[in-house]
């Protein structure tokens, strides 16, 4: 278990030290007022309507970091900061919103696929990894056997997270690809704003990268425990 908790600890902390350069970008380029004095808000209905997408309602949710679109209803949830300001980092979340909003519009493959995996990963990826312990306990107290399928279902549940982190990924680098886009093509930012807003995605994507690496190397420590890995 000397590994594992290695393992854990220096993902833990990638994920903190990535955490922490976001939360540095945004507070940064939270300063960088736009021009056009365009609210979040009013940059997410804009986005939305250059799309031709009219039946999405872009809303205040409270929180910070807490922005999402939400396919079931058709909101673009923007954290109450995000909504209200104007400056490069509340465009570039409005934005990456709003490019979700497109891909749901235009069907884009990879959301559809993480929103089917969806209610799976939801039920499985809490209780995942205590079966496949379960289950190296139970083998380990009567043999090889039941204990060991146990184990493998619970592998099992866990793959469906990790590929849930890996599908994850084109889903967001696509969203802010579509935003950087728009908020080019449109003019909506000048250079320094546009700047700005890249930089702040591109750190808000590496949140995701780590996860899903940190996602794979815990499928792939478990599964060397139950095939035979030790220590």
């Amino acid at each position: 278990m000397i590994g594992y908790y290695i393992l854990i600890g220096a993902i833990a902390l990638v994920s903190w030290l990535v955490s922490n350069t976001l939360k540095r970008k945004f507070k940064k380029y939270s300063k960088v007022q736009l021009r056009n004095g365009m609210s979040g808000a009013e940059i997410a209905e804009k986005m939305l309507a250059d799309h031709g997408i009219r039946d999405v309602e872009v809303i205040s949710t409270p929180g910070r970091l807490t922005d999402h679109y939400n396919p079931k209803n058709k909101t673009v949830n923007l954290s109450e900061a995000v909504y209200n300001q104007r400056n490069a980092s509340a465009a570039a979340v409005a934005a990456h919103e709003c490019g979700h909003a497109v891909q749901h519009a235009q069907a884009y493959e990879w959301l559809k696929m993480r929103s089917a995996l969806v209610p799976v990963v939801s039920v499985t990826s809490g209780m995942s990894q205590w079966v496949v312990i379960g289950g190296l306990m139970l083998g380990a107290a009567v043999g090889l056997g039941f204990g060991y399928y146990v184990a493998v279902a619970g592998l099992v549940m866990m793959g469906f997270a990790t590929v849930f982190s890996f599908v994850t990924l084109p889903v967001e680098y696509d969203a802010s690809n579509r935003a950087l886009a728009w908020l080019k093509n449109k003019n909506m930012v000048t250079p320094e704003e546009y700047k700005g807003s890249e930089d702040a995605l591109k750190w808000a994507a590496r949140t995701y990268l780590v996860a899903a690496i940190g996602a794979l190397a815990n499928l792939l420590y478990w599964a060397l425990q139950v095939f035979g890995g030790r220590d």
